[in-house]
């Protein structure tokens, strides 16, 4: 099953996250299908990027959100 998921980037200590849609199981560092959007936590606001077209075909297709991208989602389409 396909999941739309924060992956991991930056130094330690300082995260940034991609959001992509990659296989259920596949390892936190591995392959990802597409790239949607970005995140990154740690600037003052956060900076929050979601490509909404991507987002909705992915959607489409069958793929299924983490509850924290879910979350981010809500806010961005407020």
């Amino acid at each position: 099953m396909l999941k739309i998921k924060l992956a991991r980037m930056g130094k330690k200590g300082q995260p940034q996250y991609r959001i992509v849609v990659r296989e259920d199981r596949t390892k936190q560092g591995g392959n990802y299908n597409a790239e949607i959007g970005y995140y990154n936590p740690g600037t003052n606001p956060l900076t929050f990027n979601l490509d909404q077209k991507a987002y909705a075909e992915w959607m489409k297709k069958g793929a299924q959100p983490t509850s924290t991208v879910r979350a981010l989602a809500k806010k961005l389409s407020k």
